[in-house]
């Protein structure tokens, strides 16, 4: 297993300006992960962390709680985190990607926002939260936004967040957010946005939560002509459109469920850090070396499917 070597692209990579965490507070993004506190972030961790793991490009975006803040101070959080992600790019050439965020539920203002980061910005795709204000991202009130989307053929990666589930007392990135990501991919689909939106280039995180143990139980939901209006091609062939990536999911229990829903060419490769510590990085490097997949397909997940959909990368470096 080649650990050095600068090569795998890793398409879910967080960043945390310090005036980032100054406006959601520490706590707010402390309380939703294992570790109970914010991670200690700047470039160069994110470099080291890469250097020493394999990674050539890391593409970065905003995690939960999102742009959590007071409503007018929502969208001017959301532009000066994607302006520092466009100076991580120009200042270190090839080593960062970046996935915009947007000032949902504003939709007004994300229209504008997905003018301005795909056009002047330069970003790599969007980047959007599995729900917004008790709403998931299938839901009526989101379409202007997928609609737009659409029409730029944009790559759009989807991370969860808290959503509208109990707290049972559990952090929610142990649970919740895999469930998070369950249900706005069901929201998605069964809303018929998938089916409009065949130009978007969608991105879920951590093997799609419980999607591959799920899809056999909601394609039951063919049957009635209400549901399969929304999916006319099957749930299954749906998901299998769809990509997926590998963070805090290398494991076999994980991946094989991953890998029996969709090909190899469907995942990619990502990390979670720095709010997954690096030895959770190691940890997925080492996780996928351990599957024994063939070479050409380990080789498509840690590097070539990142490049297929976004073959600009390997242009900028």
């Amino acid at each position: 297993m080649d650990m050095q070597s600068p090569r795998r692209i890793d398409t879910h990579h967080h960043f945390v300006p310090p005036f980032y965490l100054e406006a959601v507070g520490a706590a707010a993004v402390a309380r939703t992960l294992v570790s109970g506190k914010a991670p200690e972030w700047t470039p160069r961790h994110s470099i080291d962390a890469m250097d020493r793991n394999g990674i050539e490009t890391a593409v970065v975006s905003i995690s939960a709680p999102g742009f959590q803040c007071d409503e007018g101070e929502r969208a001017d959080l959301c532009c000066r985190c994607n302006d520092y992600a466009a100076k991580m790019r120009a200042d270190f050439p090839g080593r960062f990607g970046s996935f915009a965020g947007l000032p949902l539920p504003d939709v007004d203002a994300s229209l504008k926002e997905i003018d301005r980061s795909l056009g002047t910005l330069k970003a790599d795709g969007i980047c959007l939260l599995t729900s917004y204000g008790g709403r998931y991202l299938g839901d009526a009130q989101f379409a202007p936004v997928f609609e737009e989307l659409n029409r730029r053929k944009a790559v759009v990666y989807v991370h969860p967040t808290e959503g509208c589930a109990c707290d049972i007392g559990l952090p929610p990135a142990s649970l919740e957010f895999p469930f998070d990501t369950t249900r706005t991919i069901a929201s998605l689909m069964f809303s018929g946005t998938f089916n409009r939106c065949r130009d978007i280039t969608f991105i879920f995180s951590h093997a799609g939560g419980a999607m591959p143990f799920l899809a056999e139980r909601l394609a039951r939901l063919e049957r009635r002509p209400d549901f399969k209006a929304h999916v006319p091609e099957g749930v299954i062939a749906t998901l299998q459109r769809l990509h997926y990536d590998t963070a805090l999911s290398a494991g076999p229990l994980a991946m094989n469920a991953l890998m029996s829903l969709v090909p190899a060419r469907q995942v990619v490769f990502g990390s979670d850090y720095p709010y997954a510590p690096e030895d959770t990085m190691t940890g997925t490097v080492r996780g996928l070396a351990a599957l024994k997949l063939p070479e050409a397909d380990l080789t498509a997940i840690e590097r070539g499917n990142a490049l297929r959909i976004m073959p600009w990368l390997e242009k900028e470096r």
